[in-house]
């Protein structure tokens, strides 16, 4: 039997990467601005990356508190939503890729869970949101996935970003 490598998703298992890694990732992944266009052309990029893979993911651009882009391709969930919302929350309240915030209460021997105090229907810190961060203002913003596993879902994200930021515009 052959396999056909154009429909399987090309996603890795991988092991969690070191907090340096993390925050070195959000420290290099800055925007100089950020519009209305940059969340069309940002989600688009996630569109076709997605599309390309066939993951079943729903996608969520979200600055300032407004829904600027959101797409759920075929395979994702209306449960896909209620992590989007939740991971977002906890990337707005720690200001930090959701997946680094709950790799910082596993380093320190917890989890997310059972020492954040917040209410786990509401917030997770399940990899999938990363902040948009632009040079000299801050973070201004999300850009969650959610669909696949949670270290793929983050690393879903860093490498559209990656992509993004290193295009002239």
């Amino acid at each position: 039997m052959t396999h056909n490598t154009e429909l399987t998703p090309k996603f890795q298992p991988e092991l969690t990467p070191p907090l340096e890694e993390l925050e070195a990732q959000e420290r290099r992944l800055v925007f100089r601005q950020f519009t209305y266009d940059d969340a069309w052309a940002l989600g688009s990029l996630l569109v076709e990356m997605a599309r390309e893979r066939q993951a079943p993911v729903a996608i969520d651009i979200h600055p300032g508190g407004q829904q600027l882009f959101h797409a759920a391709l075929p395979g994702s969930a209306p449960d896909n939503d209620a992590w989007i919302d939740r991971k977002r929350r906890v990337v707005e309240r720690y200001g930090s890729a959701s997946y680094l915030v709950g790799a910082r209460f596993r380093a320190k021997g917890s989890t997310f869970e059972e020492s954040s105090r917040l209410d786990p229907d509401e917030y997770a810190a399940h990899g999938g949101s990363f902040p948009i961060t632009v040079e000299g203002v801050g973070v201004v913003g999300t850009v969650t996935v959610s669909g696949l596993p949670q270290l793929q879902d983050h690393r879903f994200v860093v490498e559209a970003l990656e992509e993004f930021l290193s295009k002239d515009r």
